[in-house]
């Protein structure tokens, strides 16, 4: 019985050490919070659609998993880097990106589709900084000490730069960060998979941020959902203020042919190689 108990602590010990060893290893992402939104962003933003399940541009490859490039803010900020490092750096250099540009990089969360591309990231410019959501496990974080890579935690929203933030880690049972940019319009959401939900992620937004969502983009996480299904979160998005949406990557085929009909020419086409413009 005592060499039971003792096994129990011992073990407990270990996994509280794993659990937590990268949040006194790693310093946490600083910056305002949503309470300070500031002036909304006036001028164009572009957002590089690097790693996708679908293809737009002749010359880029699909593949399951994705990354978006986003350039015309104070910093340029790569968000996910895909699956396989010699697709997103192949589509990298079609698309005639420059590596040197980039400041950071936010990973939404952690499975291999979303950070699989980001040693190669780092070998084009180790000096790019990894911000990730503090639930990481220890393996991930092999991969920028490779490069010396610098790596941050984050827990809670905090600006990235005028006009761009971070949600902080959003769900319990896969935790997800995503990025959010605050437009004249309104607010822009970047999504990796959605795995808390997508209409969990847009309420959380629109509760933190306090400001109606205009627009929203990535992997839904839908593929299972019925047409009923889609179009519930289709009438909740619209209560949400959303006007246009992007939905790729892991929402599903037929998931994505329903939204394009309900968004109709508000429906943004994703795709690598495309270059989404917002205004």
């Amino acid at each position: 019985m005592k060499y039971k108990i003792f096994l129990t602590t011992i073990l407990t010990a270990v996994i509280l050490t794993t659990s937590c060893s990268q949040e006194t290893k790693y310093n946490y992402y600083t910056g305002k919070g949503p309470e300070s939104l500031g002036e909304p962003i006036t001028t164009p933003v572009k957002v590089h659609v690097i790693y996708d399940n679908y293809v737009y541009k002749e010359g880029t490859q699909a593949d399951w998993g994705f990354s978006v490039l986003i350039e015309g803010l104070d910093k340029c900020i790569l968000f996910d880097t895909g699956t396989r490092p010699e697709i997103f750096e192949a589509n990298f250099r079609e698309m005639g990106l420059d590596a040197s540009q980039i400041d950071e990089v936010f990973i939404s969360h952690e499975h291999g589709d979303h950070f699989g591309g980001l040693g190669a990231a780092l070998n084009m410019n180790p000096d790019i900084k990894v911000v990730v959501p503090e639930t990481f496990s220890n393996n991930f974080f092999r991969i920028p000490e490779t490069t010396g890579s610098v790596t941050e935690l984050v827990s809670k929203p905090v600006q990235v730069c005028n006009g761009l933030y971070t949600t902080g880690v959003i769900g319990r049972a896969i935790p997800e960060q995503s990025l959010v940019l605050n437009m004249d319009r309104g607010l822009v959401v970047m999504t990796g998979c959605s795995h808390p939900g997508i209409i969990n992620i847009l309420e959380q937004v629109k509760n933190d941020f306090g400001k109606e969502i205009y627009m929203v983009f990535g992997g839904f996480h839908l593929m299972n959902s019925s047409e009923k299904q889609i179009n519930e979160i289709i009438d909740t998005m619209q209560q949400l203020g959303v006007k246009k949406c992007g939905a790729t990557h892991c929402t599903g085929e037929q998931q994505i042919e329903w939204f394009r009909q309900a968004f109709g020419e508000n429906f943004v086409e994703m795709g690598t190689g495309n270059v989404i413009t917002i205004l």
